[in-house]
Order: C-alpha cells, then sequence, then structure tokens
C-alpha cells in the first residue's frame, strides 16, 4: 500500500488536470496480485488459496473469504484514492479467477487509471453476442449411451452441474419441470443462489439449482429496460431457455404447437442439474463485464461445466492478440479451477477466419445439419408442382382453392401509410376480408423478413384473422444466400424459396387473373393447393456443416496470421433444433408467445456438447477439462451416415446453395459421438501449465502481456506451439521439416497395443514415431509427428493420424499444414 500512498499526490493532480471529460464508458481492470484460483501466499500477510490444476476451492473457507475480501477492499481503495465520489462507480470486484474490477469513468479517469502503480491493464468493454427433439436419437443416445449410464435417461447426467451464461430461463416449463421425474437430492459440492423474481417468482426447484443476473454494466451503459429485460433470471428473450433444455432438458417432453405434435424433446444429460448466470438480453446483448462476471459467479458456486452460446461481436481491439483479454484470461483460469468450457464457435460461415472462439483452453463447436429435413409442395392450377417449405398441414380436403394476391385485396389505397408494406401480409387491417375469406392469400417475402421487422408467424396470423384457407409467400428481393427455415403455423402455408420457383407462382396467378382497364381485378382464377409439411424426411447424407457455422482457421492476431491451433474443435448437431422456449421470448419473432422454438445457430450446437460432456464427466469424474475434449475430440466422425466423407454447405459462383467437400477448418475433428466418446481408449491431456507455455512459445506474444493476464512468468515454453498436447496438429508456417509430439494416456482398463499410421495430401510428407506402443493402464506414452514440404501450393493441405488398438479402440487427430519454401519469412 506503501507504493500506492507515494504518487497519491501526483495521480490526483494529474486527475485535476485531466479533469473528468468525455462520456463514460464501461473499462475493465486488472491489477497486481493473485486472484484467489492461483494465490500461493507470502503477500499482505494471507495464506495461500491457489489450488493445484483441475481442482475446486473451497469457497467458504476462511483463509478463501478473507482473501477475497482483501483484494475488494484493495480495489476500492485504489478508485478512491484516484477520484472523487460520485466521479464513478465499480460494477464489479473480480477476485476469483483474475483481479480487477469493471468501473464507469470517463475516459480521462481510464487514462488516470493507466498510469496508476500496479494497474496492468485498463480495456473498453465490448460487447457480446447471442451465436443462435430429434438430436438425441441421431445422436444415438437413448439406445447406445444413456443405457450405460446405470438406468438410462432417468439417470443420464446424475449431479453434473451445467452453467449456462445466457439470456436467463422460463422456470416453469416442462423441459425443466419436477412433476413427473424422481426427486432430486441436493448437489452439496454446488454452492450458488438463487434469486427471486417478480411477483416472488421461484427460480429454482431441484432441477435448477442456481439462478443469478448479472446487468451492472448494461445498466450503466444506459441500454437496460427491466420492462423488457427483467431485472431477475427470467427469460425474456427465449435463447437462454433453448440452449439449457438442448444440454440438459428433461425426456420426452411433447413439443406441441397450434394442436400438432413434432415428436417430443430431451436434453443430451436429461438428469444433469441447471444453474443459471443470465448476462445477456434481448435488444443489445450483452457486455463482456457483465459476462466475465458471471463466469466468475459460476465457477466460485461449483459448476462442472460452463456452456457459452455467446461470443464477441468482434475481437477486443485493444489487446494484442486474441489469446489474452479479460475473457479469454477468465476461462483459462476456470479450466484451471476444473471447469470444462464449451463455446459457439459462431455463425460468421461460410467464410474463413469467422470463428469467435479462439483459445485452446475451451471447446469451441462448430453447427451441423442432422438428417431431418421438412419440406413442402405448392401444386398449381396449370400442374406445376413448385417445392417450398412449410411447416404446417395441406389446405382442406385436399382441394385447389382460389388464389388471392395481397395487393389485389387492399382496402381503400389512398388511406395507407406508405411506411408499412402491404405485399408481406403483417397488418390484416389493410387487407380485404370478404375477398380474402375462404381463399388461399399470396404474399410477398421480402428484405423485412430478413431483418426481423416481418415475421411468417404474423403472416399466419393476419390470413387466419381474414378467414384465409392458407398462405403463400413468394421470395421476392432477398439476397442470394439466405438462409430459409420452415416455420410452425397453425393454417396451410408455404414459402417458396427459389425466385424462379416464385416467378413461376406470379406469372401463373397474373395469366389466370382477370382485370379491367384501370388494373382492378375483375375475377380471380388461379388455383393452388398446399401439400401436407409436418412430417419430415430423414436424410442419410446427413451430417453435413451448416452454412452459416464459423470457419477456420484460428485468427492469431488482428493482421489475421494464423495461430497454430486448429478452430473450431468440433461439430454438432445446430440446425433446425426444437426445444424449450419462453413464452416472454422475442428472439425470434415466429415464436413470440410459443412454448417451444426450432432454432438454428452455433449456439445450438454447443449445448449438445455441454450435455454429451457432461454424460463423459458422470462416467469419468475426475477427468480434466482437456480430457474430456479429446475424448470427444479423438472419437469423433468424419464419414456421414452414408459412410461418405463429411460435406460442408458452401456458396457457390453464383452465390446459391452448393456442398463441398468439408476440411477440419469446417468440422475440427469431426462430427460428435457420444458412445465412442465414453471410451476414448487414449487421451491427449493437459493442464495450465501447458496452456502458458502455449502462450510463452507462440511468436509475437508479449512475455509482460502474458504476466498481466495470467500472473504467470514465462518459466516454460513448448520449443514450438504447435506442441500444445491437444489433439490436433495444425502448423500454419511449415518451411523444410518440423517435428512435434504428443503425449496420450491409457484411460482403458487393460493394457492396449496401438498402431500408429498417417496420411496427408501429397504435397506433405508425413512420418510418425514409433510405428506401434504399448499402454498399461493409466500409463503415458510419447510418439512424434515429423512433416515435410514436398510443393507449394499457397494452401492448406490437410491429413490425419490415426491409432488404431489391439482392443478395438479408435483414436484419430486432424493434422493441418501450410507449407512454404525455405525463402519465405514471417
Amino acid at each position: 500500500m506503501g507504493k500506492i500512498n507515494m504518487v497519491w499526490c501526483g495521480a490526483l493532480m494529474l486527475f485535476v488536470a485531466l479533469i473528468v471529460m468525455g462520456k463514460a464508458e464501461i473499462y475493465i481492470v486488472t491489477v497486481e496480485g493473485e486472484p484467489v484460483i492461483s494465490y500461493r501466499g507470502g503477500v499482505d500477510g494471507f495464506e495461500a488459496t491457489a489450488v493445484e490444476t483441475d481442482q475446486q476451492i473451497d469457497v467458504h473457507s476462511e483463509t478463501v473469504t478473507s482473501y477475497n475480501r482483501h483484494l475488494k477492499n484493495k480495489h476500492d481503495m485504489l478508485l478512491g484514492m484516484l477520484f472523487e465520489d460520485g466521479t464513478y462507480k465499480k460494477l464489479y470486484s473480480y477476485c476469483h479467477l483474475i483481479n480487477g474490477f469493471a468501473v464507469h469513468i470517463s475516459p480521462a479517469q481510464a487514462e488516470v487509471l493507466r498510469q496508476a502503480p500496479g494497474v496492468k491493464s485498463v480495456e473498453m468493454d465490448w460487447k457480446m453476442k447471442k451465436l443462435t427433439t430429434h438430436t438425441p436419437q441421431f445422436l444415438g443416445l437413448p439406445t447406445g449411451v444413456w443405457p450405460s449410464m446405470g438406468g438410462g435417461f432417468d439417470r443420464a447426467g446424475e449431479d453434473i452441474v451445467i452453467g449456462f451464461v445466457d439470456s436467463g430461463i422460463y422456470p416453469h416449463h416442462p423441459s425443466f419441470s419436477i412433476n413427473n421425474t424422481e426427486p432430486y437430492e441436493p448437489v452439496l459440492k454446488y454452492r450458488g443462489k438463487c434469486e427471486v423474481g417478480d411477483n416472488e417468482m421461484s427460480f429454482c426447484n431441484g432441477k435448477i439449482i442456481g439462478a443469478q443476473h448479472f446487468a451492472e454494466a448494461a445498466i450503466a451503459a444506459g441500454v437496460f429496460n427491466p420492462d423488457i429485460d427483467f431485472a431477475s433470471p427470467l427469460d425474456g428473450d427465449g435463447h437462454g431457455s433453448h440452449t439449457a433444455a438442448i444440454a440438459a432438458g428433461n425426456n420426452g417432453i411433447p413439443v406441441n404447437m397450434y394442436g400438432f405434435e413434432f415428436g417430443k424433446a430431451s436434453g443430451m444429460a436429461p438428469r444433469a442439474r441447471i444453474a443459471v448466470y443470465k448476462a445477456l438480453y434481448r435488444l443489445f446483448g450483452g457486455f463482456v463485464a457483465d459476462v466475465v462476471a458471471a463466469i466468475e459467479q459460476a465457477v466460485h458456486d461449483g459448476v462442472d461445466i460452463i456452456n457459452l452460446s455467446v461470443g464477441p461481436n468482434n475481437p477486443p481491439a485493444a489487446t494484442k492478440t486474441t489469446f489474452l483479454n479479460p475473457f479469454d484470461a477468465t476461462l483459462l483460469a476456470a479450466v484451471k479451477a476444473g471447469v470444462f468450457v464449451v463455446q459457439a464457435s459462431g455463425n460468421g460461415g461460410p467464410f474463413p477466419r469467422t470463428v469467435l472462439s479462439y483459445s485452446p483452453w475451451i471447446t469451441s463447436v462448430a453447427a451441423a445439419i442432422d438428417d431431418r429435413q421438412y419440406k413442402n409442395h405448392l401444386f398449381l392450377g396449370n400442374g406445376n408442382i413448385l417445392p417450398g417449405l412449410g411447416l404446417s398441414p395441406a389446405t382442406h380436403g385436399n382441394k385447389s382453392l382460389t388464389m388471392v394476391a395481397a395487393n389485389d385485396v387492399l382496402l381503400d389505397s389512398s388511406s395507407l401509410n406508405n411506411k408499412y408494406s402491404s405485399s408481406d401480409c403483417q397488418r390484416p387491417e389493410l387487407l380485404n376480408r370478404n375477398l380474402v375469406e375462404g381463399n388461399i392469400l399470396v404474399c410477398g417475402y421480402t428484405f423485412n423478413f430478413v431483418v426481423g421487422s416481418a415475421s411468417i408467424k404474423k403472416v399466419s396470423e393476419t390470413a387466419k384473422n381474414l378467414g384465409a384457407a392458407g398462405f403463400i409467400l413468394a421470395v421476392e428481393n432477398v439476397s442470394p444466400g439466405t438462409k430459409f427455415d420452415p416455420v410452425p403455423t397453425e393454417i396451410p402455408g408455404i414459402l417458396i424459396t427459389d425466385v424462379t420457383k416464385s416467378m413461376e407462382l406470379i406469372n401463373y396467378y397474373n395469366i389466370s387473373t382477370s382485370r379491367d382497364w384501370t388494373g382492378r381485378v375483375k375475377r380471380f382464377n388461379g388455383v393452388a393447393k398446399i401439400g401436407d409439411g409436418l412430417m419430415p424426411i430423414l436424410h442419410r447424407t446427413a451430417p453435413q456443416v451448416a452454412l452459416f457455422s464459423a470457419r477456420g482457421p484460428n485468427v492469431k492476431d488482428y493482421s489475421l496470421d494464423d495461430a497454430d491451433l486448429l478452430k473450431p474443435d468440433i461439430l454438432a448437431p445446430g440446425s433446425l433444433i426444437w426445444a424449450a422456449w419462453s413464452p416472454n421470448g422475442t428472439d425470434n419473432a415466429n415464436y413470440v408467445g410459443e412454448g417451444f422454438g426450432m432454432i438454428s445457430g452455433t449456439s445450438m450446437a454447443a449445448p449438445h456438447i455441454a450435455g454429451i460432456a457432461a454424460l463423459v464427466k458422470q462416467k469419468h469424474p475426475h477427468w480434466s477439462p482437456a480430457a474430456i475434449k479429446s475424448a470427444l475430440m479423438t472419437t469423433s466422425n468424419t464419414m456421414d451416415r452414408a459412410e461418405r466423407p463429411l460435406q460442408a454447405q458452401q456458396y457457390s459462383a453464383s452465390q446459391t446453395i452448393t456442398l463441398v467437400h468439408a476440411t477440419p477448418f469446417d468440422y475440427g475433428s469431426g462430427h460428435v459421438n457420444p458412445k465412442a466418446a465414453l471410451d476414448p481408449g487414449l487421451i491427449f491431456d493437459a493442464g495450465y501449465e501447458d496452456y502458458l507455455g502455449f502462450l510463452c512459445t507462440t511468436p509475437g506474444i508479449d512475455v509482460h502481456e502474458i504476466m498481466n493476464y495470467t500472473n504467470s512468468p514465462c518459466n516454460y515454453t513448448l520449443g514450438q506451439p504447435s506442441n500444445l498436447n491437444t489433439p490436433s496438429i495444425a502448423i500454419s508456417h511449415l518451411v523444410g521439416t518440423q517435428t512435434v509430439t504428443r503425449s496420450v494416456t491409457n484411460v482403458a482398463d487393460e493394457e492396449e497395443t496401438y498402431v500408429i499410421t498417417a496420411r496427408m495430401a501429397p504435397e506433405i510428407a508425413i512420418d510418425t514415431n514409433p510405428p506401434a506402443m504399448t499402454l498399461r493402464p493409466g500409463s503415458t506414452r510419447k510418439f512424434s509427428v515429423s512433416v515435410t514440404v514436398r510443393s507449394v501450393t499457397g494452401s492448406y493441405s490437410f491429413g490425419e493420424v490415426l491409432m488404431k488398438g489391439s482392443r478395438g479402440h479408435k483414436v484419430r487427430i486432424p493434422v493441418v499444414v501450410m507449407g512454404y519454401n525455405y525463402h519465405h519469412r514471417r
């Protein structure tokens, strides 16, 4: 404290000179001193609180609580010495995973903080965004995994706590009910609390065991509206309820909408517990300061797994690398505490270098299309059949009915407000009921649907209110490559997504319609019928990488130099996922007021992995986060159900969607295989020191920055970053020959001999050593992989290392290499 006192006068003078000016912003500040997770004693008279990697801390011990209080007091004292009361607001103290705080101050005050002794970094907060059934059967859980959990779905995930940093939860949904389940016993390791909402709403019931909300940064930024954002864990968006149900929702919940049942929904680990940490909101997403506070609390409370279906809008601009910022440093500390962290990789696909989940210590998930697809057809009176999307019943009696276009059934057009489009059928009061009733209403699918100001749900409601027998939406002027999802509707309806097919419809309608010399319709003669689109079609070409799923390679820094690290890590279902929805939810206009939603995004893929990781954790409770990640990755599939190499959706030259051969930059190690992950044979383990070694070895990362964010010196390096013991190999700049090493541990119950082989694209030679090795249970062995440039192509080459065990285990890791000649330098 003496050091701070010595500069107090100088800092105060600087503060006065700069004056508190400029609009206040939120800043995340890190300061000298170890956080609870890594404090080893010897400073300020406190006992050590650190534990070894992958162990949880007793947060209720007097040692931890007193040191935690000490850090908070130091934060308050620093701010109080530098600034006058009322000129700043501390939002959070971060003590458990990182040592710092979030504060609402002016840019001038932020500069004062940067100059203050003991302050290591001051970064302006940045935004986070949401990265937005049938999949248990598709993944083989009911027959291949749940029975092995000692009781089927009734025990799948028992006592594993998954923390959801998201938009909250709707606690009264049947996916989270305890009415038809065996009683839940308390989870003694979990120390979280349950907030009480408006009208004394209770959020916890034994299935949900923790519920808190974090909004200090959102409030300080002036964007939080308690009337719609809810100052409680209540989900006002829908996204949080959806992700929680995918990972840990109850089994066999009927998905009912409009009187139709679309199957039964289940989480991946139906018996796992749910802990809610609301830090995202419906209109503006979230702030890193709130998200970091939520993660801190989740780890403090004792969750086993954290699901992050969120990511930054952009990489944090103030830092030199994507790996060193308050968000990723917090996740590193969470992994050190033994928490398995899953993050959605982002929805920026199909373009390269769009991943928003960068760091090797977390599991980054890409999104796949599963084998279920919904299709429908429109049958025109001229005999043409037009394909489209329509999750609805057929028109009554399977009869052809008269079509009427919205623009032809307007009421007095002179009274229309020009800011509203009539063709998108969002406002029934603009249309003549007498002309619409009993007919099929034809509407235009405009850009308003893409941006969310119009919805298919509203079209259906308009048509129903006017007595229409059904509706047709014809694509008008949306961009090529626009993604269309089927939407359930109460009355028959279909969306014609192909512009050329829409033109066929419009031409037939125009030719069939009789008009007077003014253009007013005299008689509607065009007829059509809408097919039954309620039943899904199952395809053997699944899985495929979804068009929107973010692609690698990983990005090391803002010059787009690639890191020696493969991202994403793994592929999981993320397209057209049925799961719980909040009736208050507004994240998708098509599901406002509904109890279920069918949503797509890497946001949906991440909780699939979180739930499957819960099953692995249940079977292997002492495995490290890296071991769980390894088991998921090395057992994943690179072939589809038809035993063909995985394909990825991509844009063609004409901007239509086509399929291409997928690569590890699309799917990481492959598509998750839950049954195999429970018994991987070998694991590639890694811990906190290994991740520090990766940071200290990666070119261009300042060792002072590493110290700032990890409180650890670079005493240990890996020789080269590609030596990090991950279940993948990435070399972004190969000149000549490079050899990397890996360590594997036998986690099976018996000794096994593995034969090691490798294959690679012809421009890169690959070799492994030794060719075979025998491992006793629990033993660890090293092997090496050498790659050599044969020819320079200017693009990445792909391959794999395969380890086949004598007892049937197969362990596979992807290899990605970019070759250069000797004259090229980084």
